[in-house]
């Protein structure tokens, strides 16, 4: 029940913030669970690998999913992601905590500055893209003027296959989706539209968690069922919510009320990681 009811919460955030949200999935399970990251890590994507699969098939149909630069990601994220994996094995559980409430501050700090500088992209969630909206003026994967579809250049594979990499890296290590990595790269270096880039960052995350659990399950790494599949469910469940409120209540100011939380989150496991040094 509990690991349900924090399967809720995690996929009603998703649903409700849009990339980014799904990095509380970690935190909720340690706090929830008292358990440390490289527990938490494989049933939280198992989770936002569910969650993101959701998303990407309610998207598929409204606007444009670039699954060629999804699936391009997704292989260069599977190739780092047992890198990522060993180095969560390898490092001391309060440094890799500490280095999570790096990240998730870091995470914050962004959707702050995004909802200050384009309120109006507060408003495109995981869970409710539709249509292709504005595009972005990124220099190296272009569009086609008359296909709208991305020109393959080496430079553009390089980029795209580099965004996977540290997307899978972080995925083993961490247990994060990576659409905090994806979506604002995609906005930096390509001609996508703020619409396109999470419909995309929602297929590569949904591949590159899949084989990260796979993965992770290969190298012996412990996957409770009987939490895992409750907590997945219940982030389906949550991100349904989520998807239903989020015309309703999304926007600038929820980005930052709950980039507000993801700081406090942070600084409460920074304190818990002191207290070990």
């Amino acid at each position: 029940m509990i690991a349900a009811l924090l399967g809720v919460a995690v996929g009603l955030v998703l649903g409700l913030t849009g990339a980014g949200g799904s990095i509380l999935a970690v935190p909720l399970l340690m706090w929830g669970l008292g358990w440390t990251v490289p527990q938490a890590a494989p049933v939280a994507l198992l989770a936002v690998c569910a969650a993101a699969t959701f998303g990407t098939v309610s998207a598929w149909d409204i606007t444009y999913v670039r699954w060629r630069a999804a699936m391009l990601m997704a292989v260069a994220g599977l190739l780092t992601a047992p890198f990522g994996l060993k180095a969560a094995e390898a490092l001391p559980i309060h440094w890799l905590t500490m280095f999570f409430a790096v990240v998730l501050a870091a995470v914050a700090v962004r959707m702050i500055r995004q909802a200050r500088r384009a309120p109006e992209e507060a408003a495109i969630v995981r869970a409710a893209v539709a249509g292709d909206g504005t595009r972005a003026r990124g220099p190296i994967c272009r569009l086609n003027p008359k296909t709208g579809r991305l020109v393959w250049t080496l430079p553009c594979r390089l980029v795209l296959t580099g965004i996977g990499t540290v997307t899978g890296f972080l995925a083993g290590l961490l247990g994060v989706g990576g659409g905090f990595v994806i979506v604002p790269a995609l906005r930096t270096v390509s001609e996508l539209s703020m619409h396109s880039a999470v419909a995309t960052s929602l297929m590569a995350i949904a591949l590159t968690s899949a084989g990260t659990v796979v993965t992770a399950v290969l190298q012996g790494r412990e996957l409770p069922w009987e939490v895992a599949l409750p907590f997945a469910v219940g982030a389906l469940v949550g991100m349904s919510a989520g998807r239903y409120l989020a015309p309703r209540i999304t926007g600038p100011r929820l980005q930052q009320g709950f980039a507000a939380l993801m700081v406090a989150v942070a600084l409460v496991m920074v304190v818990h990681a002191a207290r070990v040094l």
